[in-house]
């Protein structure tokens, strides 16, 4: 029988976030929804104007928010983001790690530079991110929400992203193994897998590589809804996943691709 709302449930009231690459697109929507339904956000981007930005914006409507300047590939910077989320909210609850890049690229061009890039953002700065992290929530005793952000090429390679796919496919594999690990603490650890989503990021190939008008193509034809996906998508997504109404689920990954991977 249920004991609380769903008003309840989605209530982040007194809440401590973290959410990497909130700078814009949807580390952007994400900040915004949490902190639209009470989370004090940390928005955490190499970009500190843009990230300032996004705290504007959540200002704006009488939300909490700081900026802070950090390198998502950093652990040293992950510890720190952990600690100022700590100092200036008093704990830590939640953790989004957005924060990725994806620069195109064909196998036989891959640099090891590249290769150790893609790898050092999105897979190693995931785990040193929600080590942080975690340190502190169960230090404080009271759990926490982790939310990886995925990608269906985690699962489906889209082609000249064999950096960008491995490290995806990593992060959702790293999900389950946290999971499973920090289920103890009352932490739970579940990622999401987005399609194609209309992002800066993501029109600009997130590091200077244009996504070529073929790609889109290719992604929007199969695409059964019949559209990209916007930032808000994911946000309402990771929204649940750092609630209460999502407390029973851990290690899991939801697809958010407009039935792409269904074709």
């Amino acid at each position: 029988m249920a004991t609380r709302t769903i008003s309840q449930m989605y209530d982040l009231k007194g809440k401590g976030a973290i959410v990497t690459g909130a700078g814009m697109g949807i580390g952007q929507a994400i900040a915004l929804r949490l902190a639209e339904v009470g989370a004090a956000v940390l928005v955490v981007d190499i970009n500190l104007p843009a990230a300032g930005e996004t705290v504007r914006q959540i200002l704006a409507k009488d939300g909490i928010a700081i900026a802070v300047q950090a390198d998502a590939a950093s652990p040293a910077d992950a510890e720190r983001v952990a600690q100022e989320a700590l100092e200036r909210f008093g704990r830590v609850d939640i953790l989004v790690n957005n924060a990725g890049i994806f620069p195109f690229s064909p196998a036989l061009q891959t640099t090891e530079a590249l290769w150790d890039k893609v790898l050092d953002v999105n897979l190693k700065g995931v785990f040193f991110y929600t080590q942080a992290a975690a340190k502190r929530m169960i230090t404080g005793g009271q759990g926490g929400r982790i939310v990886n952000i995925a990608s269906i090429d985690g699962l489906h390679p889209t082609g000249n992203l064999v950096h960008y796919d491995a490290s995806k496919g990593g992060v959702i594999m790293a999900t389950k193994s946290l999971a499973l690990e920090f289920g103890r603490y009352g932490i739970t650890v579940n990622a999401i897998a987005p399609g194609a989503i209309a992002t800066p990021g993501a029109s600009a190939g997130s590091a200077g590589t244009q996504m070529t008008e073929e790609v889109l193509k290719s992604f929007m034809a199969r695409i059964p809804l019949g559209r990209q996906g916007e930032p808000d998508d994911i946000a309402t997504t990771a929204l649940f996943l750092a609630s209460d109404a999502a407390a029973y689920m851990t290690g899991g990954l939801l697809v958010v691709d407009g039935g792409y991977l269904l074709a």
